[in-house]
């Protein structure tokens, strides 16, 4: 039995192996079902985005919406990203974003030319990007080189904070097409089985690649037979490796669903048998069809990172057409992307089912449809969050149309911690589950923009601890990402003489966000980041 960090337990038999028993049914999550009997909070800001926390609230959960691009960011403009004319695209497939605190960039692997180059790009702010071309005299965009009769499909890159030696710090994994012969563009090469079941499908690869810095690669070896749009992601909190692979159900073979397979080591656990992955996510009936579509929708993909103390989630999820349907129209899939949680690693709560990131479905904008966020999925920049992906137009200089041209790259902000918020009207409260803490400053994220919120600590049992009552509570009539709750004499928590306890918070016209107790009276959260954040000298943890 494994105990994680926020006290919940898993079985001996990890990760569990469910049998598919319907299509549409929303998938259990065990641990909000069966809460522990306290919870650690040692580890992370503490988000509302489920009730795993809260033992009763009259507040109402509201989640947010990012502020999205209204022109992208990268866009396609050399050579090799035109495609001379034919399938236009600059961005990731899922490729991937972080920043990297040593080097005090962000930095992008993207897809250049649709079917052709690996690519590499840097920003000092995240918004205006250098192609490595610009940064490295001398140098193609290109990091990958090309290889006779192999055309790349998806990726996934990951920056590695843990790595055990520096010429594994950067990961990739790169899924190819093997033909005899050489096609340089995508419309040339022969059908395959995915558009022509009559036809013989090329040879499929999945390649690891490793690198010090991100730019020259070494190819380490190959995977177990994996799909196309295969990624992977680590999650720090169990320090397991997790691929997660394109499948499909086996109550419906032409729905698409996600497998999963946890491993100690990226490489040396990257082969697989079938008996050794689960059954993971699919989309449910909550999932509705597109209105003018009509299509059943599918889940294309699933990717996550850990952010704070728990692991976020991206669905990405695709309202169709089908591929022959977008050969005659020529305009892009439609994949919308809805977030996510998960507190144990593998079961994903979905709280709301409402699209975080939408494709536009307007015919002449850049984000048309076929939307995928970056691998790594945000990073932290103060007060906000920075989502980036792809999404095609669908315009194509040879074609006029096409469904994988026009690929560029949007960012979308949304508040620190802003995936939840719970928000009173008027006057409500909300009171925790029982807290097993570290450290003696409460720090919450809210807006009291014309309201307020006070905190009071009580035991075990519900009862107020003496000195830390509402009324002895220094009021918050702030919006603040960080704010830290003090009460009387400026009194912290170092007086309470016990290590669990509930927090009762109280609010008038105000929201909550995220709590956290910590001893760092800046209000470090030791927290996982996300892709990173450029208030960190190193790493990924706010330590």
């Amino acid at each position: 039995m494994e105990r994680l960090y926020n006290n919940i337990t898993l079985p001996d038999s990890w990760p569990p192996h469910y049998r598919e028993e319907t299509l549409d049914k929303p998938l259990r999550v065990p641990y909000l079902e069966n809460k522990p009997d306290y919870i650690d909070i040692s580890a992370g800001r503490q988000l509302f985005v489920d009730d795993f926390l809260i033992c009763e609230t009259d507040l109402i959960r509201e989640f947010g919406k990012p502020q999205v691009s209204e022109e992208p960011v990268l866009w396609p403009q050399t050579s090799m990203e035109l495609n001379d004319g034919y399938c236009t695209c600059a961005c990731p497939f899922n490729g991937g974003v972080f920043y990297d605190a040593q080097s005090r960039k962000f930095k992008m692997w993207y897809h250049a030319g649709w079917f052709d180059g690996s690519a590499y790009a840097e920003s000092d702010d995240g918004f205006r990007w250098k192609r490595l071309s610009q940064i490295a005299a001398g140098h193609s965009d290109r990091v990958l080189k090309h290889i006779p009769g192999y055309m790349r499909d998806g990726d996934a890159v990951w920056l590695d904070e843990y790595a055990g030696t520096p010429d594994e710090r950067y990961k990739m994994l790169v899924f190819y097409r093997c033909f005899e012969e050489d096609y340089k563009y995508y419309h040339r090469k022969p059908k395959h089985a995915h558009d022509d079941p009559s036809s013989v499908p090329p040879k499929e690869i999945t390649v690891l690649y490793k690198s010090a810095d991100g730019i020259h690669w070494e190819e380490v070896g190959t995977t177990s037979h994996s799909g196309d749009n295969t990624t992977f992601f680590y999650n720090p909190f169990r320090k397991k490796w997790i691929y997660s692979l394109r499948t499909f159900s086996e109550l419906d073979s032409r729905v698409r669903v996600r497998s999963y397979y946890e491993t100690d080591d990226f490489y040396k656990g990257s082969r697989w048998s079938k008996d050794d992955l689960s059954f993971w996510a699919r989309t449910d009936i909550y999932d509705k069809p597109d209105r003018d579509l009509g299509y059943y929708t599918q889940l294309y993909n699933l990717d996550a990172v850990a952010y704070e103390s728990v692991m976020l989630g991206i669905y990405s999820v695709f309202m169709g057409p089908p591929n022959f349907v977008c050969e005659k129209t020529g305009l892009p899939k439609i994949n919308d992307l809805k977030i996510a949680f998960s507190r144990d690693g593998f079961h994903f709560d979905r709280p709301t089912y409402e699209d975080f990131l939408s494709s536009s479905r307007k015919e002449g904008s850049w984000d048309y449809g076929y939307l995928h966020p970056a691998n790594g999925i945000c990073t932290v920049a103060g007060d906000e969050l920075y989502f980036y992906y792809s999404a095609f137009s669908g315009q194509s200089p040879h074609f006029g149309s096409h469904k994988y041209s026009g690929g560029a790259v949007g960012v979308a902000k949304l508040r620190r911690d802003g995936f939840a918020g719970m928000k009173a009207y008027s006057k409500g409260s909300l009171t925790t589950e029982i807290l097993k803490y570290q450290g003696e400053f409460l720090f919450v994220n809210a807006d009291c923009t014309g309201g307020k919120l006070s905190a009071e600590i009580l035991d075990p049992e519900g009862n107020v601890i003496p000195g830390y009552s509402g009324q002895d509570c220094i009021v918050m009539t702030e919006d603040k990402t960080k704010y830290r709750i003090t009460w009387q004499d400026k009194k912290s928590l170092k007086d309470v003489r016990q290590d669990k306890i509930r927090i009762r918070f109280t609010l008038d016209h105000a929201a909550i966000y995220a709590f956290w107790i910590t001893e760092s009276e800046e209000g470090k959260s030791h927290g996982y980041l996300a892709a990173g954040s450029l208030e960190l000298k190193a790493g990924n943890k706010d330590d």
